[in-house]
This record gives C-alpha cells, sequence and structure tokens, in this order.
C-alpha cells in the first residue's frame, strides 16, 4: 500500500514550518503563565506590606505600653522612698497627734481602721511591740496623705514587713483577711527579697486572682532595707483588665491577645470577663490552651522557648489564615500579639484575579480552536496512518508495511518505526530462548525457595546493609511476630535486649569478617526471649561483591534450659533461689573484665545478718532457713533483674551491682536494702526485726583485682559492724592499713604472750568520805619491744576475735591473784577487781581455774570482784545466770561493769546474782555540765541501793563530780581525780598522796 503525503493548504512543505502554528500557541500559554505568576507576586508582596504595618502597629502598642509600665514603675518607687524614709529612715519626724483604735481579735490578730475609711491594719498579736505601735500610729498618717493619691494610678497601695504586719488601703484586706494569714508567704512578699531580686529594685508579680477583691491583679513590688537588713515591701496592685484596657489598636480588623512566659492567657477575644471570674474561683491558671487552638498554640510555645523578643508568622483560625506579629514587654515579662485575616489585604486582588483569568480563558479557547484544524489537516492524518501500522505490529502482525519515508520529519519517524521492527523481529526472538531459560531456573529456584520456606531452622535474608528484605515462617513460628515486625528492620535488632552488650561485638565481626556464629536470645513477641545457635553468612555475587546476607536461628532452647537446670544446680544456691559462691566468682570476673575494657564500673556489696546465729539458736534452724529464703525473696524483688544476689554461705550475702558510678548511686541501693530487711518478718508464731551491716567497695576505683575486691569489702562490713550494725560502710585506703594493722598485732600478739610482754596496771578504787582505798581494778598493759605501749582498745577485740584472749585472761587472773596476795602481807589486803571477756565467761574451765588459782594464792575468795559487761550476758540469759551461780559458789563478787550502756533489762538484773553496779564513765564525765548525765546517775545510784548493790563510780575526774556523787549516797569513785592505773611499784606514792589530802581534809 503506498501512502500519499496530502497537498499543504499553505504551500509549506517542511513540518517545522508547518508546526509553527503550534509554537505560536506555546507563546501564548507562556503569555498566561507570565500574568501567574505576576498575579503571585502581587499577591506575596500585599502580604509583606500587611506584615509590615502590622510590625509598625504593634511597635507603636509596645512602645506606649512600655512608657505606661515604666511610669507605674516611677510612681511605686516614689511612693517607696516616702514609705522608707518617713517610717523607717527618719521616724522621729512623722509624729502622729493620736492613737489608732486597735481591736485585738479572738483569731489572735489586730486590726486598725483609719477614721476616714481610707486605710486599715493588720497584724499578729504575738509580734506586737512598742516598734509596730508606732508603726500603727505613723502608717495611718502617712497613708492619709500618699493613699488618695496612689489609688488614682493604682487598684490599692500596702505596706507589708517581715513580721506579718500589713497597712493598706482600701483597707479591705487588712479588714476581711484571716488571723492566721502569712503575708510573707505571699507573692507579693517574695519576689521582692534579695533572693529573688538581688538588684533590690521594683518588680512585677505574676499575674494572680484575689479573693478578697476578686479580681485578677498584677502587683509593683519594692522592697525596704535598713542597713542591709530586709525589711518588707511597699506594694502597688494593677487591675488586670484595667491594665489591658490601656492596650487600644484602633483597627476593627485587627485583634489583640496577650500572654506570659508562663504560657498563662491574659487577654483574648475568646477570654470573657465571666471565663475570668470562673477561673479565678476556681484557682486556676489562665491556660492558653484552654481557649486558642493548636495552630495559635504552637505559635505562643515557639515564642517562650525561643525567648524571641519579636516573632512574626501566620496560623489558620477557624479555616482561615491570619498573619500575626507578637512581642515581648520586657518588664512585666508579657507577650503582646496583634493579629488580623490574610483576606482583607487581598480582597481586591481576587476582583482582579477573576477578571483577568476570564478574559484568558477566552483567548485559550480560539487558540484551541485554530490548532486543532490546523493539527488535523498538516499532522494527524498521518500520524494516524503510522499509529494503525504500529498499532498492528503490536498486535503481532510483524510482518505488516510501515508508510513511506518521505523527506519530512514524520516521513523520516515512518523509516525509523520500519528499522525499530526488524530490530524487534530479531528481539523477539532471543527473548523467546531466554523465556524458555528463565522458566527453568525458576523452577529450581522455586524449589529452593521451598525449601528455605518450610525449613526447620529460622531463615532471615537481608540486603547488603543488613536491613531485613525475607523472614521463613519457621522464624515466625519461633518468635511469634507477624512478617510486618521483621521486614525494612535491621538484623541486629532480632537479638533481646538481653544481650544487649554483645550487638557490638556481633556488628564487629560482621564489619570486618563479614562472618558470625554463636549461641543467643533473640527477641520473642511479649518480650519472652528464644535461645538459638545464630550463623550470619554473606551472599556474594560472580565476581565476589556481597549483595545480601542470610541467618540461620536453630532452636536450641530445650538444650538451654537442660544447662539452666544443670547451672541451677552447680550455680544456685538450693534453700534460697540465689547464686552460690561458685557462680558469684564467675559474675565477678566478667565484671572486672568487662571493667577493665572500660564498659561501665560496678559496686561489689558484702554482708551478713545481725544477730542470725540469735534467731537460730533461740528459734531453731528451721526458722533460721525461713528467715534466709524471706531474706533471698526480699533483696529479689527490690534489686534490678541484671545485678547479681548470691548467698555465700550461712547468712553471708553478696551482691553485684552493675553500671553504679558513683557512691551516692551505692548509698542509695544499701539504704533501700537495709529498708527492706527492717521491716518485721513472721517465723511461725513469732516475730523478729533483723538489720544487716553492709560493706562496699566500688570497682575499678578501689581494685582492679578479684580478690583484692573481696578482701576490700570483707573489711568495709567488718567496719560497718564496728560502728555499731544496721549501716554500711564504704572501703577506703584506711581500711587496709587498719586490717594490716590488725594483722600485725594479731601475729604479734602470740610473741608477746610466750615473752611475757604484758603488765598489769592498778587503778584504786577510793572511798570519797575517808580517803582510803577499798580497792584495785586489774588493768592489762602490753609493752612492745619496737612499738611501744599499745592500747588496750586496740589488742583486746583483736584477742577476743582470735581466741587468745582465754589464755590471756587466765594470765591476768593468776597476776591479779599473787598481786591481792603481796597486799596481804604487806598489811594492806583489798579487794580486786578483774575484768572477764565474752569469750573467758563462756569458757567451760573458767569456774574450775580460777578455784585453782584462789587455793594457789590463798586469796579470800570474796577479795576478787568479777567484772562483766550486759551485752556478756544477754546472749543466752539461762546459761549466763548457770554460770554466774557456779562463780558465786567461788565466795567471789561478781560486778555489772558499763552498768546503762548495754541492755539495762531490769526484768534479767534481779535474777543475775550481781553484787555490785559500776555506773559508766560516759554518764560521770560531763556533770554538772549535763542535767540528763546527772538524772540517769542519780537514778542508777538509787536503784542500786533499792536493790542493795553497792555502787562505784568510773571515770571521776574533778571535785564537783565527788561532791554531786556524794550528795547522791555513791561514795566509792575509780578515776583521774585520784589516780590514773599505775604500776604496782608506784603505789607507795598513791598511799602518800592520799594521806597528805586526808591531813589536809582534818
Amino acid at each position: 500500500m503506498v501512502y500519499r503525503r496530502p497537498p499543504s493548504r499553505f504551500g509549506v512543505n517542511s513540518l517545522s514550518m508547518k508546526l509553527s502554528l503550534l509554537i505560536s500557541a506555546i507563546c501564548l500559554i507562556a503569555g498566561i503563565c507570565a500574568a501567574v505568576l505576576m498575579l503571585k507576586s502581587e499577591e506575596k508582596q500585599l502580604v509583606f506590606e500587611e506584615h509590615e504595618m502590622l510590625k509598625h502597629s504593634s511597635e507603636r502598642l509596645i512602645r506606649q505600653f512600655n512608657n505606661l509600665v515604666k511610669t507605674k514603675i516611677n510612681i511605686a518607687e516614689q511612693a517607696n522612698n516616702v514609705v522608707s524614709s518617713q517610717l523607717f529612715y527618719n521616724s522621729s519626724q512623722l509624729m502622729s497627734n493620736q492613737s489608732a483604735q486597735l481591736s485585738f481579735d479572738p483569731d489572735g490578730s489586730i486590726r486598725s481602721a483609719s477614721e476616714d475609711g481610707l486605710s486599715a491594719a493588720f497584724m499578729p498579736q504575738d509580734k506586737y511591740s512598742p516598734f509596730y505601735k508606732k508603726l500603727i500610729n505613723d502608717s495611718e498618717s502617712l497613708w492619709k496623705i500618699v493613699a488618695p493619691t496612689l489609688i488614682q494610678d493604682f487598684f490599692n497601695f500596702y505596706l507589708i514587713t517581715k513580721d506579718n504586719f500589713i497597712r493598706i488601703a482600701p483597707p479591705n484586706w487588712a479588714l476581711n483577711v484571716a488571723g492566721s494569714h502569712q503575708f510573707f508567704d505571699n507573692q507579693s512578699f517574695n519576689y521582692a527579697q534579695e533572693a529573688l531580686n538581688p538588684s533590690r529594685s521594683a518588680v512585677w508579680s505574676k499575674v494572680y486572682y484575689d479573693k478578697i477583691w476578686h479580681k485578677w491583679l498584677v502587683s509593683v513590688l519594692v522592697p525596704i532595707y535598713l542597713e542591709n537588713e530586709f525589711l518588707g515591701v511597699t506594694g502597688s496592685d494593677l487591675a488586670l483588665d484595667s491594665l489591658i484596657s490601656q492596650l487600644p489598636i484602633g483597627d476593627n480588623e485587627q485583634h489583640l491577645f496577650v500572654f506570659d512566659s508562663q504560657g498563662q492567657l491574659l487577654a483574648h477575644p475568646n477570654l470573657s470577663k465571666n471565663l475570668y471570674e470562673v477561673y479565678g474561683q476556681a484557682n486556676k491558671p489562665l491556660r492558653s490552651h484552654d481557649f486558642i487552638n493548636d495552630d495559635l498554640q504552637q505559635l505562643i510555645n515557639q515564642t517562650i522557648k525561643m525567648h524571641l523578643p519579636e516573632y512574626a508568622d501566620s496560623f489558620v483560625q477557624d479555616g482561615e489564615t491570619h498573619i500575626i506579629n507578637i512581642r515581648k514587654v520586657a518588664h512585666l515579662d508579657w507577650y503582646i500579639g496583634i493579629y488580623k485575616k490574610r483576606s482583607s489585604a487581598l480582597s481586591a486582588l481576587e476582583e482582579l484575579k477573576v477578571k483577568f483569568f476570564g478574559l484568558f480563558i477566552l483567548y485559550a479557547i480560539l487558540v484551541a480552536l485554530l490548532l486543532h484544524q490546523a493539527l488535523y489537516q498538516l499532522v494527524l492524518r498521518r500520524i494516524h496512518s503510522l499509529v494503525h501500522a504500529v498499532t498492528s505490529f503490536g498486535k503481532g502482525h510483524l510482518q505488516i508495511e510501515f508508510p513511506k519515508e518521505n523527506k519530512d520529519e514524520i516521513g523520516t519517524l515512518n523509516g525509523s518505526f520500519r528499522d525499530m521492527a526488524i530490530e524487534i523481529r530479531k528481539l523477539i526472538d532471543g527473548l523467546n530462548q531466554r523465556i524458555t531459560e528463565k522458566e527453568i531456573a525458576e523452577k529450581a529456584a522455586n524449589r529452593l525457595s521451598k525449601a528455605v520456606a518450610f525449613s526447620g531452622t529460622g531463615v532471615v535474608i537481608t540486603d547488603q546493609h543488613f536491613v531485613i528484605e525475607y523472614v521463613n515462617p519457621k522464624m515466625l513460628e519461633m518468635t511469634g511476630f507477624d512478617e510486618n515486625h521483621f521486614m525494612q528492620s535491621p538484623l541486629l535488632s532480632i537479638i533481646a535486649i538481653e544481650m544487649a552488650i554483645l550487638v557490638d561485638d556481633i556488628d564487629i565481626d560482621l564489619r570486618s569478617r563479614n562472618y558470625w556464629r554463636g549461641d543467643t536470645l533473640i527477641q520473642g513477641l511479649d518480650k519472652k526471649p528464644i535461645w538459638v545457635s545464630l550463623s550470619i553468612s554473606p551472599i556474594r555475587e560472580d565476581g565476589g561483591s556481597i549483595t545480601s546476607y542470610v541467618a540461620s536461628a536453630q532452636d536450641i532452647s530445650f538444650v538451654k534450659e537442660s544447662q539452666r537446670k544443670m547451672e541451677q544446680l552447680a550455680y544456685f544456691d538450693t534453700l534460697t533461689g540465689l547464686a552460690n559462691r561458685t557462680f558469684f566468682r564467675m559474675q565477678l570476673r566478667k565484671s572486672m573484665a568487662l571493667a577493665e575494657r572500660g564498659h561501665y564500673a560496678f559496686a561489689l556489696f558484702y554482708f551478713d545478718l545481725d544477730e542470725f546465729k540469735r534467731i537460730n539458736d533461740t528459734l531453731g534452724h528451721d526458722a533460721g532457713d525461713q528467715l534466709l529464703v524471706e531474706v533471698a525473696n526480699r533483696l529479689k524483688k527490690r534489686l534490678r533483674a541484671e545485678d547479681t544476689i548470691a548467698r555465700l554461705g550461712g547468712d553471708e550475702f553478696a551482691v553485684l551491682l552493675s553500671g553504679i558510678e558513683r557512691q551516692e548511686h551505692a548509698m542509695e541501693v544499701a539504704n533501700t536494702i537495709q529498708q527492706t530487711l527492717n521491716a518485721p518478718i513472721m517465723l511461725g508464731n513469732n516475730e523478729v526485726i533483723i538489720s544487716a551491716s553492709i560493706g562496699i567497695t566500688m570497682a575499678p576505683y578501689d581494685s582492679k583485682e578479684e580478690d583484692q575486691l573481696l578482701k576490700h569489702a570483707d573489711l568495709a562490713m567488718y567496719e560497718a559492724k564496728a560502728k555499731g550494725r544496721n549501716t554500711y560502710h564504704f572501703y577506703s585506703q584506711e581500711l587496709n592499713a587498719a586490717a594490716n594493722e590488725r594483722l600485725f598485732i594479731e601475729n604479734e600478739l602470740r610473741v608477746a604472750i610466750k615473752a611475757k610482754q604484758f603488765v598489769i596496771y592498778y587503778q584504786p578504787q577510793v572511798d570519797s568520805r575517808t580517803q582510803h582505798v577499798v580497792g584495785y581494778e586489774a588493768l592489762i598493759r602490753w609493752f612492745h619491744p619496737t612499738e611501744g605501749m599499745i592500747p588496750p582498745t586496740k589488742f583486746i577485740p583483736i584477742a577476743e576475735a582470735t581466741g587468745l584472749i582465754v589464755e590471756l585472761g587466765a594470765w591476768v587472773l593468776q597476776e591479779a591473784c599473787e598481786f591481792a596476795a603481796r597486799l596481804a602481807v604487806q598489811g594492806r589486803e583489798n579487794n580486786i577487781s578483774i575484768n572477764l571477756s565474752a569469750r573467758q565467761f563462756k569458757d567451760a574451765k573458767l569456774v574450775p581455774l580460777l578455784a585453782s588459782i584462789i587455793k594457789k594464792t590463798k586469796v579470800p575468795a570474796k577479795r576478787l570482784h568479777l567484772e562483766l559487761t550486759e551485752s556478756m550476758l544477754m546472749g543466752n540469759v539461762e546459761a549466763a545466770i548457770s554460770q554466774l551461780h557456779q562463780l558465786k559458789a567461788l565466795g567471789v563478787s561478781i560486778s555489772i561493769d558499763d552498768f546503762g550502756t548495754g541492755y539495762s533489762s531490769l526484768s534479767y538484773l534481779k535474777r543475775f546474782p550481781v553484787d555490785i553496779l559500776k555506773v559508766d564513765r560516759s554518764f560521770v564525765k560531763d556533770i554538772p555540765d549535763d542535767q540528763n548525765d546527772m538524772e540517769i546517775t542519780a537514778a542508777i545510784i538509787a536503784m542500786a541501793q533499792k536493790l542493795k548493790l553497792n555502787v562505784v563510780a568510773e571515770g571521776v575526774e574533778t571535785i564537783e563530780q565527788v561532791e554531786f556523787l556524794q550528795n547522791n549516797n555513791c561514795f566509792i569513785v575509780q578515776g583521774y581525780y585520784y589516780s590514773a592505773p599505775i604500776a604496782e611499784s608506784e603505789l607507795s606514792n598513791l598511799f602518800e598522796k592520799l594521806n597528805d589530802r586526808v591531813k589536809s581534809y582534818s
């Protein structure tokens, strides 16, 4: 078929020439577009000009309002100067001729109303003084002068002092306020104090509602100082509605709103007078979000947050855009905004748009008709023939003939399509072959896909950036999540949060080696993690580049559960379920390793239960076990899951607290543990209260070695016990030094006993009436060959703890009895007081040993006074009573030492076979300065006399103490007033001294 080109109606041969009309039409359209852009530009200009007008209007309004605010401040400061000078600085100049009428009301207040009804005063009766009597009279006279002028500028004017005095005009507040009202708690008082107003200048308060006046007010407050002492304030209140009325905007299209830096709305068209009253009575702040929409609220929030002095923007209200300008009032910390509708500035432009676009629509219709006719005749018929050929080719008629190629552009297009058809025929042949190959590959891929989908292992496939693109059904079944939970998420997000510390290591391995394999927890639904054996491997193209990663997860929960049960038996305490010592040491080693790598710091707590042995012995081992279980449960409830809590054995516990870097945080946890343990515990029918002595050490600061850290915690715990138990103590270098000293003393103590480095000093007990020695207390002293004298306070506790006190005590008994025998030979037979330690008292060999010594030394048993402390007798009371009776059977006397500092249980005291009470030096040393100590000492002496017990007072150092004790019928005293503990060789000097004193008295 031959296609002929129709003759051109316009006599043109080139298609470019034929389309000239089309280009003309495009130019016409471009002109329309330019006109549209011109209108848009004009619209922007109008909006800009309107913003500028709004800005100038706002600037003028703020300037006027600032002048008004400054005027009010000047008036308030001048009034303050007058009040300060007349009432405080030069108060003598203002003399009132008459006294104010005072009303002493039953509510504890004084009120005074001026005769002219212009002002009134109020103050508490307990603050009334001649100064305030004069101030009431002077202020009434002064207010008659200044108040009429000031209340023309302000709603009221008042003076408030720090003693709760107020003079105010008008008088309503002073006459109606409750008698218990504290003016210095009001904003009017606190805003002006130096803490909030260091410059001591006039300040403005926040807007508040006054329930006396039933008005919203703002106050100008000026402080009064006299020689740098804050006396009070003068205040002038302005009604909010009156102050807002000073903001005329002078334009019906413009609207005003005011808010402060706290977001409180002070003025707005939506804020009526009734709403002011309702919110004031309800004591609710005028929050802006209660009255305005979110769009305007967002502008307010942004202005306040950024502390902007000026802000211009737009917002939508009631479906219409408004333009706004906001400015800050510096003195009041207010913001004033003026806004108007944007459409009011564009009304004329909208009419022009309608006319302009109507005209261009008519032009467009005419040009479209002309173009349609020209294009159809010159182009469309030939294109239609070409389209018919292309459409047939597209339907599969591959052998169709295309129109012949002419010399114009459409003819060239015909030739191009014909050449393209030839190429397409070749491509289709090749494509058919590829489709066949693709079908074969798809079948193989489908088999692989099904193998992955039905695999018993969870599979996740990601892109090269570890973003998840595929999850197989097994992974969904294992975790309980749906597919959307995984898609487009990071691969490592499947790791459970419990293994968060492992994520960084996995990420480093994947980015450095592109591979990772190991056991971990993956997150399950409802935060339930699943143990899996996870393997992450790369998928590479032929060239070696990585295009994706595949992660396979094999569920090993059963294996881990079996391991957990085995570990439970190996690493956890069967009674409490807490970690045992083995597991605790493992966790400690891990924590130390992490701390060395800089991951975190941690705290180690080491503690045992105070008095646990007593509870275990008295209530039985079952009750003790129940107590340990309850303690473990309380610790697990109050501490975090990531903390390691361990029972190391018996009643010893340890806690590893991860992420603790400061001692303050460790102190909070220690207090929590003590409060938790201090709550009463029911053991059968018995209620017990326990406590813990806690030692704390911080890692890695205190030590980077595991054993050293445990040693430090142990030292800190023993220091806590030494401080009185039920407390905690942090490790310090001083504790380490003390431990070394303790170890040194313990080692040297054994040598000293063998080398006989000890001596006995004797402190006399004197009858203050006759100045005669009636007894001696034997006190051990240790003179080390290199260290000199080591105080008993250092070596006695160590001897007690190591058991050496039994051997040492036996030596003291022997030496003291031999001393008593020597006194008898010299004709100075006297009583000897010997201290028994707790371990020595409980020793079954004590009674036979003492009987043997008495027999060998031939000392009368009645001359031996054995001294015991109250606490030694309270552990097992029945056993203690039995032991005391055995000692009494030997004929010795029993003395209670340090009476009043231990349990002081009278019910037990009457059962003990006691002969003597020794008043502790802690009660005597502050006599006569401490009245409480005097009363306690007198009570102890009186009680002992009622019980027919002898009394000895320790620590007597002054004649006043001796006289007080004599006045209360206690005559046997012991202390430095008479003599310090001395060696036996110095006794002769003591006797001479006492004889001289007797002679001087006589």
